[in-house]
């Protein structure tokens, strides 16, 4: 049945992603580090997953017939960590854990530790290939099922998230080759499609353009949305659901650093949180880095009158 999504729904989801980049902001300064500007560009997009999109059940986090979510570019989980946090996966009080010892919530996340993670990330370039052979043995358990199997029936959708970065490595390209070939529906990627990475801008490095046109050559599915509008996405992720023989890929236009005007399409936030950028000039000190991003998201840019002012 289709998952569709009222005014209201967006209006509470898009209240939900300004929470999030708030307690991001909070996470990566008490951390020390950590990554800033991927983060806040997918909160509007990991709050619809785990707000609406994904069949989950953060009380049951290996729930049999739960929607599978890969994070191949695990340098963001920051914002699956609050994400997941603030669905019940675990206490909000526990986001100040990130990067210290011991902790569940790693600088990239580790499946063993966190209930509710499918994989563990690391090399950008993985997580395709780990998700294309979820979505193909969940087709083969689809096929094979019976009721008293105690086995999952496979009737679940495996996601993908990518940077547009990591389109670089040539195991993303031979993923997405064995994909196309396997008609692999049940599979739906996204692309975060920012335009940063750490050393530049993609285009200057690796250009990375006719995107859409090489993943159409390899025979998916590939829809284009505004990364920051909830309702687009939404409709995305459902015509994926409608799409048959072809997996599905979402290139989502985000902006880095969204909502903090100083770190807004710059890469040198790409893999530090605020106190820590030395060499930005549009950036406050260091000591007013964290306060600026807080009050600036808080009021929504401005938007809202804060009760100090």
């Amino acid at each position: 049945m289709p998952n569709y999504i009222s005014e209201a729904k967006i209006e509470e989801l898009e209240l939900l992603a300004n929470n999030a980049r708030e307690l991001l902001i909070e996470m990566l300064t008490e951390a020390g580090s950590g990554h800033t500007a991927g983060p806040l560009g997918m909160a509007d997009i990991f709050t619809a997953m785990y707000f609406h999109v994904l069949k989950h059940d953060p009380k049951n986090p290996m729930w049999e017939e739960r929607d599978r979510l890969i994070l191949s570019n695990g340098h963001i989980c920051p914002i699956r960590y609050v994400t997941m946090a603030m669905a019940g996966y675990f206490p909000i009080e526990e986001l100040k854990t990130l990067r210290k010892f011991g902790t569940r919530l790693q600088g990239h996340p580790e499946r063993e530790r966190l209930p509710g993670v499918e994989t563990t990330s690391g090399p950008l370039g993985s997580g395709l290939g780990q998700a294309a052979g979820y979505a193909y043995a969940a087709r083969m358990d689809v096929n094979n099922h019976s009721a008293d199997s105690g086995r999952s029936s496979g009737q679940f959708r495996v996601y993908c998230f990518m940077s547009d970065g990591e389109q670089e490595a040539g195991a993303t390209w031979e993923s997405a080759m064995f994909a196309g070939k396997n008609r692999l529906s049940n599979l739906t990627a996204v692309i975060d499609r920012n335009n940063i990475q750490i050393d530049g801008m993609t285009e200057n490095i690796m250009p990375l353009e006719p995107l859409r046109v090489k993943y159409e050559a390899f025979n998916w599915h590939v829809l284009e949305v505004d990364g920051h509008n909830i309702e687009q996405f939404v409709d995305a992720v459902e015509q994926a659901k409608a799409i048959y023989e072809k997996p599905t890929i979402i290139i989502a236009h985000t902006i880095p650093g969204k909502g903090v005007d100083f770190m807004e399409f710059d890469y040198l936030w790409h893999g530090n949180p605020p106190g820590t950028v030395k060499n930005d000039p549009d950036a406050p000190p260091l000591e007013r880095q964290a306060e600026e991003a807080l009050r600036q998201l808080r009021t929504l840019g401005g938007k809202i009158k804060s009760e100090h002012e």
